[in-house]
């Protein structure tokens, strides 16, 4: 994975955009990783990914219940650790 500052990245967004299409670009501030930019076609398979493995863990727990899309989509964002708020 690439690494820029985030000077670098301000200075030069146009060509950060450009690299992101085929790799994440890591970005840091005083030495340390705060972000992390990556396409949207990247972005929108992580999501389907997490969003698979909820759905799969679901699956496989053998506790029956009705489905609680909500809960899925939830689960999915926790292991993609994005803030959740109830």
């Amino acid at each position: 994975m690439k690494t820029v500052t985030a000077t670098e990245a301000q200075n030069n967004f146009g060509d950060l955009l450009m690299n992101v299409q085929s790799e994440p670009v890591s970005i840091t501030r005083n030495g340390k990783t705060k972000a992390v930019l990556l396409s949207t076609m990247a972005y929108q398979e992580m999501k389907q990914q997490a969003l698979q493995q909820a759905i799969t863990e679901g699956i496989n727990s053998g506790e029956p219940s009705p489905l609680n899309m909500d809960d899925i989509k939830r689960k999915a964002r926790q292991r993609m650790d994005i803030d959740v708020k109830d």
